[in-house]
């Protein structure tokens, strides 16, 4: 596509890209809209630069894509309680999202995309990794895909946690004041292979994180396959990395993407606000 009102400058070869030439805090024409949506579509990440938004105006910017979600385990802001914030303090000796994962994908509507907004960033680190999880299935050889084709998988709130998700989030320095009194478990069912809504492109959907065992499998059945692709899924020439500077927003697609938050700032505080974007079931 061609843009005429906004610029789109290509992160790297598998996806990303630098929106330039708009102020998200001023009114945005319904061109601009349309031409930012498929710049979201055609890239699957996309990072605005200098952009000066308060909560209640990324979560208008949240709407260009949707209903914005309410995240269920940590408490929204005052005001604008669909944005979270998620702050990695000094005396925090790891992060949270430092792991690949696609967000909320143990929900029955995992949330289709995320907008994250930096307010502070450490001197050097805090990247955010992502990757294109269709050229991850595209990738896969026939018989794989024929494998995969029909498969469903179990995804869990509580893998990694075993029962204790409140727990190991209050002991992060930078969320402890912010987790929800009561944390529900989510588990649903989703294909492994799913289907993009408004691409129609297929996408693989799996991660060590949410993906605890196949539908009628065990988990250890179920183990060697999972780590296999999701390991498969993260390789270099799949991915883009972001780098954070105050002031960018960063909106990403969840039905196409994982993404992991880089854990190199030891010492250092990096504080983001968070919104999600309501998505559907799974096809």
């Amino acid at each position: 596509m061609t843009f005429q009102t906004i610029e789109v400058r290509p992160l790297a070869g598998a996806l990303g890209a630098e929106v330039g030439n708009i102020d998200l805090s001023a009114p945005l024409s319904n061109q601009m809209r349309d031409e930012i949506h498929q710049a979201f579509l055609d890239n699957l990440v996309i990072v605005f630069r200098d952009q000066k938004l308060t909560p209640e105006k990324q979560v208008e910017i949240a709407g260009l894509f949707g209903k914005p979600a309410i995240y269920p385990f940590l408490q929204g802001l005052d005001g604008a309680p669909e944005v979270h914030e998620l702050l990695k303090t000094a005396e925090d000796e790891v992060n949270f999202g430092g792991n690949w994962h696609s967000d909320t994908a143990y929900r029955e509507c995992p949330d289709m995309g995320t907008l994250l907004y930096a307010h502070e960033v450490p001197d050097v680190g805090g990247d955010t990794l992502f990757t294109n999880m269709y050229l991850a299935y595209d990738a896969l050889s026939d018989g794989m895909k024929e494998m995969l084709k029909g498969l469903t998988a179990i995804y869990s709130s509580e893998k990694g946690y075993d029962g204790k998700r409140a727990e190991k989030m209050k002991s992060l320095d930078g969320l402890k004041d912010a987790v929800q009194a009561e944390i529900e478990t989510f588990e649903s069912e989703h294909p492994v292979v799913r289907t993009h809504p408004e691409t129609g492109q297929k996408a693989l959907y799996v991660s060590k994180s949410h993906t605890l065992r196949f539908k009628d499998m065990t988990v250890e059945e179920s183990t060697p396959l999972i780590d296999y692709l999701s390991t498969f899924a993260v390789l270099p020439e799949f991915t883009c990395r972001v780098d954070w500077q105050p002031q960018t927003l960063v909106i990403w697609d969840n039905r196409c993407t994982k993404h992991l938050a880089v854990d190199d700032y030891a010492g250092q505080r990096r504080r983001m606000h968070r919104v999600t974007v309501e998505g559907v079931q799974p096809l």
